[in-house]
């Protein structure tokens, strides 16, 4: 493990430390970028487990241990002991945590699996009108011309429709927010990356159509991993657990550091690079794969790419400007100022 080397950052970088020395998640500083300040990384390597009074958590930042806090029995949902536990993966991302999730009303198949035809045509239809709302500009913010209004939507009744779960109505599908910032991270990536845009633009016909709706899935789901929307997940212990940095007392609050899991070394090969087809991908950070929120988000990012770029060929930064995201609770970037031409 490399070395923490945050005492040679400047010192407005740097991350405020607790007693002992653990850096503080929520102090001064810290949501402006924790993965620039080596936050997650000085407590993966030094401070795998610590409690953060302004949390209120136990931290666990290694992907071993967070696996663990997700999919372990002996874990369970903050504050509701009903929330899913066991082999499937607790609710994180873009799912809200609703006990049961349900797929999306109606039936029949899609690129994206769980979703319907109908709402896969709202919101290809959706994102249509917005790119060529902006596709005769100079320069354009595409966070809040076109991320911001995606997920709010509201073209097709079934986009509309409460999602029943289990819990009672529960709105996790109406929660924009999070797929607002999910859309723009993927979309920093994705035009961060001209030979990813290439590939994409250049999908026509049945055969080719069909793989990039594949590269598009790996593309969505990396961005899930490098640049969660949600970086932090709570759980509970029921009883004493022992993960790597020690041992957590029965029933205390864990604070799961989706962000710093994410990039682990120990588990991903070169953890910050964005690469949809690496080897060592990892489903269980991308949520239920029956979360509606979930399945909208992806139906989002995929048909959102494709109207920006057939009405957008040229699409690019514009001058002078680079994506940068914000937040140590959720996390996206504020602004993607593109040239639509």
């Amino acid at each position: 493990m490399p070395a923490d080397r945050s005492e040679a950052l400047p010192t407005a970088r740097r991350p405020h430390r607790l007693a002992g020395g653990q850096p503080g998640l929520l102090e001064p500083g810290a949501s402006t970028d924790p993965y620039r300040l080596r936050l997650y990384r000085i407590l993966r390597t030094d401070f795998p487990l610590g409690y953060d009074p302004g949390l209120g958590a136990w931290l666990l930042s290694r992907y071993a241990d967070v696996a663990l806090a997700l999919t372990d029995p002996r874990f369970t949902g903050y504050p509701r002991d009903g929330a899913p536990r066991g082999p499937v993966p607790a609710p994180l991302g873009l799912c809200r945590g609703s006990l049961v999730c349900t797929p999306l009303p109606g039936s029949g198949t899609d690129r994206v699996p769980g979703s319907t035809p109908a709402t896969a045509s709202a919101v290809e239809r959706a994102a249509y009108v917005l790119a060529r709302r902006i596709a005769g500009r100079g320069q354009a913010d595409l966070v809040g011309e076109f991320c911001r209004w995606l997920p709010a939507g509201r073209s097709s009744p079934e986009l509309n429709a409460p999602v029943r779960t289990g819990g009672g109505t529960a709105d996790c599908a109406r929660h924009t927010g999070l797929r607002e910032r999910a859309l723009a991270s993927f979309l920093a990536n994705m035009l961060d990356d001209p030979d990813l845009l290439a590939a994409v633009a250049g999908g026509a016909g049945p055969g080719a159509e069909a793989g990039t709706g594949m590269l598009l899935g790996r593309a969505w789901a990396e961005t899930l991993r490098r640049d969660p929307p949600v970086q932090i997940v709570l759980r509970r212990t029921r009883t004493e657990v022992n993960v790597s940095g020690g041992t957590l007392p029965a029933g205390a609050p864990v604070a799961c550091l989706i962000g710093a899991a994410g990039r682990d070394p120990a588990r991903f090969a070169a953890p910050d690079r964005f690469d949809p087809l690496r080897a060592d991908a990892d489903p269980m950070l991308t949520g239920p794969a029956g979360c509606p929120a979930a399945l909208l988000g992806r139906l989002e990012a995929e048909h959102g790419l494709r109207a920006l770029l057939t009405a957008m060929p040229g699409i690019r930064w514009a001058d002078g400007f680079r994506p940068a995201s914000s937040g140590v609770l959720t996390r996206g970037p504020r602004t993607l100022l593109v040239r639509p031409s």
